[in-house]
């Protein structure tokens, strides 16, 4: 245990810092999605390993018999949070779990969700945007590019209302964002 105040470390590093294979599929996994470092890439694999490894261990105590009392209730609880994040479809069940990749929670990012909206021309636009403060969720103002958004969330992102991109004749204000706008009030 130690001092409330300090932050802890939200995720482990890998186990060997040289593995070319490895690297290389990092590599390109920052470029498509934007992120700034690997710290944050490697923060959706210690979430994707947390969510694992409680599946894990829900199904290595429920071998023998079918998902009963605080299991059933827990498995039910992580299932249900990872399809608020549209993570895992409807009609996943806790075996699903083990099949995720670390993609999965990247393409849940508000970052990734704010590019393919359209909001922004690239994922590194889209980060700039959301830092600087032009990206709202329901009307509120919000500047972390890894927050997760819920698919509910993500049907209300939108520009912040004091943002000079809500005008259509931004330079930055991608085309198709500006034409959709103009079509709309003819």
């Amino acid at each position: 245990m130690g001092y409330p105040g300090k932050s802890r470390k939200s995720y482990d590093t890998p186990q060997h810092p040289w593995q070319a294979a490895r690297m290389a599929t990092e590599v390109e996994l920052l470029k498509k999605y934007g992120l700034r470092n690997k710290k944050e890439l490697w923060k959706a694999v210690s979430i994707l390993r947390k969510y694992r490894g409680d599946a894990r261990r829900i199904l290595a105590e429920s071998a023998e018999t079918e998902l009963t009392g605080h299991l059933k209730t827990e498995s039910g609880q992580i299932l249900a949070r990872l399809r608020r994040y549209s993570i895992l479809s409807a009609d996943a069940n806790i075996d699903d779990i083990l099949a995720l990749e670390a993609e999965t929670i990247l393409e849940r990012r508000l970052q990734t969700q704010v590019y393919r909206l359209g909001l922004a021309r690239t994922p590194r636009q889209a980060r700039q945007f959301i830092t600087h403060g032009h990206i709202a969720i329901d009307g509120q103002k919000v500047t972390i590019p890894g927050m997760l958004i819920s698919h509910t969330e993500e049907m209300n992102i939108d520009y912040y209302g004091n943002s000079p991109l809500t005008g259509e004749s931004h330079p930055e204000r991608p085309a198709q964002i500006a034409s959709a706008v103009v079509g709309k009030e003819e």
